[in-house]
């Protein structure tokens, strides 16, 4: 069964839209969805959660249309994001009280062990809080709950490497028994090279490409090489960047012929962002 079953997103915004907007995400899966500040990662998934009306589309979760089951599904949906910015004043715990109301699954266990393992004091206020708290308490609000789907928007931003390494191996544990899928939107695109199974990459509002990350990764190369090389491959770059050696760049994996002795890499997925951002001020 597919976790999440997104078809043709539609939302015009005055000087942004969604366009065409379609992936699948497997149950028991995680995916990273990637691309600049700006590029509509927050508009998908605010749409994804009905927080926002789209023009046109369809979203499928897991299995049932959440435009005709949102009530239901939302009980099983997970949502967490870098921070919480609502009764500041408040201590965590009055917090919890009033959230955990909304779930009929709400596991209290579950909650405290979360609590346990992120070191949080459950009688802080929320203002007291650093971000790196923050996302820790909203991520043990999703996980408290029973959710099989969990969305997460931006969860590691404001985390120390070493807080980062703990949430992504808790992300790794979770879909082990097939039951959890994740969507885990993030500019820290290191942190999905460790745990990422799928990586569906958006830029101007249009899916650029949804596939096996290793898949993804592969059907790109980082080509470096001298200026005179340059002029053999410019026509079919994603984008290049000119340097003292000669020059470095991206290219399709399809448009590229091995035979020449430019020496190619497999990109990082950081690089392929970076230079298809470029890709814009280059036809600027």
């Amino acid at each position: 069964m597919l976790a999440l079953d997104i078809r043709n997103l539609n939302k015009k915004y005055p000087n942004f839209q969604l366009k065409d907007v379609s992936f699948q995400l497997e149950k028991g899966y995680i995916m990273g969805f990637i691309g600049a500040n700006g590029a509509g990662k927050t508009t998908t998934i605010r749409s994804i959660l009905r927080m926002i009306h789209i023009d046109s589309g369809e979203v499928c979760i897991l299995g049932k249309n959440i435009a005709e089951h949102e009530i239901e599904l939302k009980q099983e949906i997970g949502y967490a994001f870098g921070g919480v910015d609502f009764y500041t004043r408040n201590k965590m715990k009055t917090l919890t009280d009033v959230i955990k109301k909304f779930y009929a699954n709400w596991n209290d266990e579950t909650y405290r062990n979360y609590l346990k393992r992120f070191k949080l004091d459950e009688n802080k206020k929320i203002a007291e809080m650093s971000t790196g708290m923050k996302v820790k308490y909203s991520l043990a609000l999703a996980l408290s709950h029973g959710a099989k789907v969990l969305i997460l928007d931006e969860p590691t931003s404001g985390l120390d490497p070493v807080a980062r390494d703990d949430l992504l191996d808790i992300f790794q544990e979770l879909v082990l028994d097939g039951e959890i899928s994740i969507l885990f939107s993030t500019h820290i695109t290191s942190d999905l090279e460790k745990v990422a199974d799928y990586i569906t990459f958006i830029e101007n509002g249009q899916i650029v490409a949804s596939s096996e990350k290793h898949d993804f990764m592969e059907s790109y190369r980082l080509l470096s090489g001298s200026q005179s090389q340059l002029d053999l491959v410019k026509e079919q770059m994603i984008s290049y960047k000119i340097n003292s050696f000669g020059f470095t760049g991206l290219i399709h994996s399809k448009d590229f012929d091995s035979f020449s002795n430019i020496k190619a890499t497999t990109p990082s997925l950081e690089e392929i962002m970076i230079y298809f951002a470029k890709k814009e001020d280059m036809h600027v």
